[in-house]
C-alpha cells in the first residue's frame, strides 16, 4: 500500500512539473471550490425563542423580517427524517450533494410535458437554493447549485444539513422551519409529531404556496396518505400505523404560540435577539404561577388596580424558576410593562436590611427597646400605620410590626449615610441619588427600587447563611451573584473567605427570626391567610398614598417576591402589603416544596445575659435571660432603664437620710423608662409600675421627672381653623410621672393656666417663635422653643 501511494505521489509531482500552468489553474480552482461556501449560509432574521428548563416552549417573538422562522435546533426526529428523505430525496445518504438520475429523469419529463413537472434537486442542493434566496431559476443557476452542494456535502455531515433544511424549509404563509409548523399547525414540538403529522409537513415544503392547512385539504391529504403508503411500503412504519396515520384529520387553522412567560421573553429579546434560549424556569411552576396571578388580577381589577408582578428564586443556584412581570391585564392598563424591573418606592421592605446591619455592628440586639413616640425630626414627623404608639418596643417586634416611627429613630441612630453606603452593596440599582436626598425618609419608602434587585439581595442572604452553616463557619467573595434566567449560564460564586459580603450569617439568621415572627397572628383576623405550617420570613411593604403593595419571603431553598399596584402609579386606598401582595405570596409558597427553617450559625453568635425588660446587655439588679447576639453584640450597652432606689419599709414611698433611718430603707432596682415613653408604654403594658412619689417630709427631694410629648425640640406648629375659619388652639402635651401634683404653663413668660392628672393644654397661639414653659409645684420646669405658622 505504501509503494502504491509512493508511486501516486511521484506521478503527481511529475505531472505538476511537467505542467505548471495547468497545475497552477488546477490549484485556483480549487482554492476557490474550497471558499465557494459562504462560512454563514443563512443570515436571515431569527424569532427569539424561550423554552423551559425541561425543554417546553414557553414563547417565540417573531424575526425581525416578519417571519416566524425557528433558529436551527441540534437534532431532527427520527419521524420527519425519515418522511422528508423518502419525499425529497430517497438517495440523500448515498449521492454526495447531488443525484445524476434524478436530474436526468427530471429533464426528461420537464422536456416531454413542455413544463416543470418534476424537480430533480436533492435535499442538499435544496438548502444551497434556500440560502440563495433571491436568485433567478435558471440552468445555469442549478450548475452553481450543484457545486455549492458537493462543498456543502464535503464541509457538514448528513444530519447537519437535514437540521439547515428542516430550519429554513417554507411551510406556508410566513411560517418558516419544522419547529414552528410544529405550534403553528399542530400545536406540538417537532419531537411529539405523530407519522401522519409528521408526513403532512414533509410534503408543505414541496408547494408552500399552493397546499398549506385549511385549504386544499384533498390535495394534502392525497399527498400525505402516498408519502404515508411509501413509508409502509419499505418498512418504515408498519400495516397497524398506516391504518391509523391514514385516518388522522388534517389540521384545520393555526394554532397560536404559547405565550406563557411573555415579558421574560422580552427581556430575552433585549439581550439576545434572534437566539433559542433554554431558561431556567420550570414549566408547571410558571403555569400555576400564571394562574395565580390571574386569579387575583381578576380579583383586584375590582377595586381598579390592574397591575402585579411575582417573582420565584432558587437561592442554592440564583436560577429564575418563575416570571410573571405583570398581570394579564390589556393595553389600556400597560400589560406590555415588565414590573419586575420598574423602579416603584420601597415601602417598608427596607427595613430588614437596617434590622440586620444594625445587629451585625452591635449597636442593638433582638430586644432592645426602641422608642416608639410622637416623633419630629428636623421638620420631618413619621406615623405608625395605625395611627397608635407603644412608647417602647422590643428591636425584633417593631421591624415584625412593621412600626415606622422606632424604624426612624433607628435610622437616626444608625446614620443616614451609613444605611445608604449599606445599600449600595446590595446593588439596589434605583437608589441612586444622594443620602441627603432621602433623609430619614429612606426608610420609609422616601427611595425607589425594583423587584429584581431586591429579590436578588435577599437570595444572596438566605445564601449567605446556608453557605456559612453548611461549611464551617465560611463566606464566598460573590455570594450577591446575580439573578440567571439561561441554563447555559452558570454562577461564579467567588472564592471560599473568612470575610463577610455585606452582613455576617448570625446577624441574617436573627433578622430572619424576627421576619419569621409576622406569622404568628396573635388572633388578628387580618392575616386570615396565615399558614401554621409554612415557616418563612417574609416582610410586607405599603408605599405612601397605597400605590405599591410589596412582600418579599423566603425560606431556605427559595425567595418569593410579589408587587401589587397600577403601573401609572395612581393608588388606591385598601392596596397594601398586608392584604394585597401578602395573599399571593403564600399562595405561591404552597407550590414550593417544604424546606426546613435556617440552621443556626453558631460560630458568628454569642450568647449573653441580656435585661429581660429593656434588652440591653444586662447589669446588677436586672432581670436576666440568655440571649445569641451577634459577635459585636458583646459590646452594646448595658441596660440604661435599670435605676438603684431607696424605699420605706411598706415599699410605697422614695425616701432619703432626711425622712428615714438608713437601716430602714430597702434599696431596690427599678425599671424607669423616659417620661414620653413611659407615658404611652403603660398603657401598652399593665405590669409597668413607676416609681414611688417621695415621702412629703423628705428634704432635697424632686418628683418624677416630666418632657414634652408635643411639640418636639425645633418643630413647626401650622394653625388650623374650622369651618368657621376661626382660629383654632394648639394643644400641648406633657408627659409627667407624679400624678398628684399640678403643673403651671406659661407662653413666653405669661401664664395661661394650670392642668393635673392629664397634662394637655389647648392654648390660642399667634404666628412666629414662642417659648412653652412648663412648671411643677417644687418649681421644675422645662421649656421649649416652637414656630408657630398661619395658614
Amino acid at each position: 500500500m505504501k509503494n502504491h501511494l509512493k508511486t501516486f505521489l511521484q506521478r503527481l509531482i511529475n505531472w505538476v512539473q511537467r505542467n505548471k500552468i495547468k497545475s497552477l489553474i488546477v490549484f485556483v480552482l480549487l482554492v476557490i471550490y474550497y471558499f465557494s461556501l459562504p462560512s454563514t449560509l443563512f443570515k436571515e432574521p431569527y424569532s427569539t425563542v424561550i423554552e423551559s428548563r425541561e425543554g417546553e416552549l414557553l414563547g417565540a417573538k417573531i424575526a425581525g423580517d416578519g417571519q416566524w422562522r425557528f433558529p436551527a435546533h441540534d437534532s431532527v426526529p427520527d419521524k420527519f427524517k425519515q418522511c422528508i428523505v423518502y419525499f425529497e430525496d430517497e438517495y440523500f445518504y448515498t449521492h454526495p450533494g447531488f443525484n445524476p438520475v434524478a436530474m436526468v429523469n427530471a429533464m426528461q419529463q420537464n422536456s416531454k410535458a413542455g413544463k416543470v413537472v418534476r424537480g430533480g434537486s436533492t435535499l442538499t442542493q435544496q438548502v444551497i437554493r434556500l440560502s440563495r434566496k433571491g436568485k433567478r431559476r435558471s440552468y445555469f443557476e442549478k450548475v452553481i447549485e450543484l457545486i455549492l452542494a458537493t462543498r456543502l456535502e464535503l464541509g457538514y455531515s448528513k444530519n447537519n444539513i437535514l437540521e439547515l433544511y428542516a430550519a429554513h424549509a417554507p411551510f406556508g404563509g410566513n411560517v418558516v422551519g419544522l419547529e414552528m409548523a410544529a405550534w403553528r399547525y399542530f400545536g406540538v414540538q417537532s419531537n411529539q409529531l405523530s407519522w401522519a403529522e409528521s408526513a403532512t409537513l414533509a410534503v408543505l415544503p414541496n408547494a408552500p404556496s399552493l397546499i398549506y392547512p385549511g385549504k386544499n385539504q384533498i390535495t394534502l391529504v392525497a399527498k400525505r396518505n402516498r408519502l404515508l403508503l411509501k413509508l409502509k411500503s419499505e418498512s418504515i412504519i408498519d400495516e397497524q400505523t398506516y391504518e391509523l396515520a391514514i385516518e388522522e384529520p388534517l389540521p384545520q387553522k393555526p394554532f397560536d404560540l404559547p405565550q406563557i412567560a411573555p415579558h421574560l421573553l422580552e427581556r430575552v429579546a433585549k439581550n439576545a435577539k434572534g437566539t433559542r434560549v433554554e431558561t431556567t424556569v420550570n414549566f408547571e411552576l410558571q403555569n400555576r404561577v400564571n394562574q395565580i396571578a390571574k386569579y387575583y388580577y381578576n380579583q383586584y381589577q375590582q377595586n381598579e388596580v390592574h397591575n402585579l408582578a411575582i417573582l420565584v428564586i432558587d437561592v442554592q443556584n440564583r436560577d429564575i424558576i418563575s416570571y410573571v412581570g405583570n398581570a394579564p391585564t390589556d393595553r389600556d392598563h400597560q400589560k406590555d410593562v415588565d414590573i419586575i424591573e420598574a423602579a416603584r418606592s420601597t415601602g417598608s421592605i427596607l427595613k430588614p436590611l437596617l434590622y440586620a446591619a444594625m445587629l451585625d455592628d452591635g449597636e442593638i440586639l433582638p430586644n432592645t427597646l426602641i422608642a416608639d413616640v410622637p416623633t419630629q425630626i428636623a421638620g420631618y414627623t413619621p406615623q405608625n400605620y395605625n395611627l397608635t404608639f407603644d412608647g417602647a418596643v422590643p428591636a425584633h417586634r417593631a421591624l415584625s410590626r412593621s412600626l415606622n416611627i422606632p424604624s426612624v429613630l433607628m435610622l437616626q441612630d444608625f446614620g443616614v449615610h451609613k444605611f445608604y453606603e449599606e445599600l449600595q452593596k446590595f446593588k439596589l440599582r434605583n437608589i441612586n441619588k444622594s443620602a441627603d436626598h432621602y433623609g430619614l425618609s429612606l426608610i420609609l419608602g422616601g427611595a425607589e427600587s425594583n423587584l429584581w434587585d431586591l429579590c436578588r439581595s435577599y437570595a444572596g442572604l438566605s445564601s449567605t447563611l446556608n453557605y456559612f452553616t453548611k461549611n464551617d463557619g465560611k463566606y464566598r467573595t460573590h455570594e450577591f451573584a446575580e439573578l440567571n434566567y439561561n441554563t447555559a449560564f452558570k454562577t461564579d460564586f467567588g472564592e471560599e473567605s473568612s470575610q463577610k459580603n455585606i452582613v455576617g450569617a448570625g446577624s441574617i439568621w436573627m433578622t430572619y427570626n424576627a421576619m419569621e415572627e409576622v406569622n404568628r397572628p396573635e388572633g388578628d383576623e387580618s392575616w386570615k391567610f396565615y399558614d401554621s405550617s409554612l415557616k418563612i420570613a417574609w416582610k410586607t411593604g405599603t408605599s405612601f398614598g397605597n400605590r405599591d403593595a410589596w412582600a418579599i419571603g423566603t425560606n431556605s431553598r427559595y425567595v418569593v417576591g410579589v408587587w401589587v399596584g397600577n403601573a401609572t402609579g395612581e393608588g388606591r386606598p385598601t392596596l397594601t402589603g398586608v392584604t394585597s401582595a401578602a395573599p399571593i405570596l403564600f399562595d405561591v409558597f404552597n407550590l414550593l416544596p417544604r424546606q426546613r427553617w435556617f440552621e443556626t450559625p453558631y460560630k458568628d453568635l454569642a450568647e449573653v445575659e441580656v435585661c429581660k425588660l429593656s434588652g440591653y446587655l444586662a447589669k446588677d439588679g436586672c432581670p436576666k435571660i440568655k440571649q445569641w447576639v451577634s459577635k459585636k453584640g458583646k459590646s452594646t450597652a448595658v441596660c440604661p432603664y435599670h435605676k438603684m432606689i431607696h424605699l420605706d419599709k411598706a415599699q410605697q414611698f422614695q425616701v432619703n437620710s432626711s425622712c428615714e433611718s438608713v437601716e430602714n430603707m430597702i434599696v431596690k432596682n427599678w425599671f424607669i423608662l423616659p417620661p414620653v415613653m413611659a407615658w404611652y408604654y403603660k398603657s401598652k403594658h399593665i405590669e409597668y409600675v413607676p416609681l414611688p412619689p417621695f415621702k412629703d417630709d423628705c428634704i432635697g427631694t424632686q418628683t418624677g421627672a416630666m418632657d414634652f410629648i408635643y411639640p418636639k425640640s425645633g418643630s413647626k406648629i401650622y394653625l388650623t381653623k374650622n369651618f368657621s375659619s376661626e382660629v383654632q388652639p394648639v394643644i400641648f402635651k406633657v408627659a409627667y410621672s407624679d400624678r398628684e401634683k399640678q403643673l403651671f404653663w406659661y407662653v413666653d413668660q405669661v401664664y395661661k393656666g394650670a392642668t393635673s392628672v392629664f397634662h394637655e393644654k389647648p392654648i390660642l397661639m399667634s404666628a412666629g417663635f414662642h417659648y412653652i414653659t412648663v412648671v411643677d409645684e417644687l418649681g421644675n420646669e422645662i421649656s421649649r422653643k416652637v414656630e408657630v405658622v398661619s395658614e
